[in-house]
């Protein structure tokens, strides 16, 4: 409720839809993010109770359905959709999503505000919550998110302001990397970032070349963009890639 509060206080509007654990709020909270409008997808505690009724549903009741998950192969899970369940301290009824397949004991249930969202898109949305632990992990490693780097408040604000933005860049580049999807920045550093080479002045035109490594044929299927200078009108800077030495121990560089 206070991440609600702050959204509000600092944007004048709610939040449109909250994903988080459901051991982060009550019931409670849920009828009140409800009340005001906003959407949420979380997940609902377990008992025995619950569990044996979905053991006891046939096999019609469960309808297949393909999760994609970015870095993986697409899933094929089953899903049971209750559009009225009623949580215990909850006042009024929810809908529920109940998915098998992802490779736990029991099934997952979530429980949602969210009438109009398909089912594919709102269990797709909660996957994507549990790479929060593993994004928290990857700035921990790689960026030393847990290391103060000074006692002033200002100098850590702008570690954590500067390894958020290390982290986004390192997303942004992965996703374009063929089999590159999950790469942890460590790998993205030793395997690309790190690439040297010259740069080349044609006059009218300024050429980054890179030197050839291991993963230059990655670098070539990748969709990257044209970097642009705008101190100098706009102008791109293409990329090139370093050709291998021909025959003979020469090379063309």
């Amino acid at each position: 409720m206070a991440l609600a509060d702050h959204r509000k206080s600092a944007t004048s509007r709610h939040p449109g839809l909250l994903i988080f654990d459901s051991k982060v709020t009550t019931q409670a909270h849920l009828a009140e993010l409800n009340d005001r409008g906003i959407q949420f997808l979380t997940l609902r505690a377990g008992s025995p109770q619950l569990t044996n009724q979905l053991r006891s549903l046939p096999a019609a009741a469960w309808t297949p359905l393909p999760i994609s998950r970015a870095g993986e192969k697409t899933r094929r899970v089953r899903v049971h959709e209750d559009p009225a369940t009623r949580p215990s301290r909850y006042p009024g009824t929810r809908r529920q999503l109940a998915v098998a397949g992802r490779g736990h004991e029991e099934p997952t249930r979530i429980i949602t505000n969210d009438d109009s969202r398909p089912s594919k898109a709102v269990i797709e949305a909660y996957a994507r919550r549990m790479n929060i632990e593993p994004r928290l992990a990857e700035a921990i490693r790689s960026f030393r998110l847990d290391a103060r780097a000074g006692a002033l408040p200002l100098n850590v604000d702008l570690d954590v302001v500067l390894s958020v933005l290390a982290r986004t860049v390192c997303s942004a580049l992965r996703r374009r990397l063929p089999g590159y999807a999950i790469a942890t920045p460590d790998t993205l550093q030793g395997g690309f970032l790190s690439i040297g080479g010259p740069i080349l002045n044609h006059g009218s035109e300024i050429v980054a070349r890179l030197d050839r490594r291991t993963c230059s044929p990655v670098l070539r299927r990748a969709d990257l963009p044209s970097a642009v200078v705008p101190r100098w009108g706009g102008r791109p800077i293409p990329l090139e890639f370093a050709q291998p030495p021909l025959t003979g121990g020469r090379s063309p560089l």
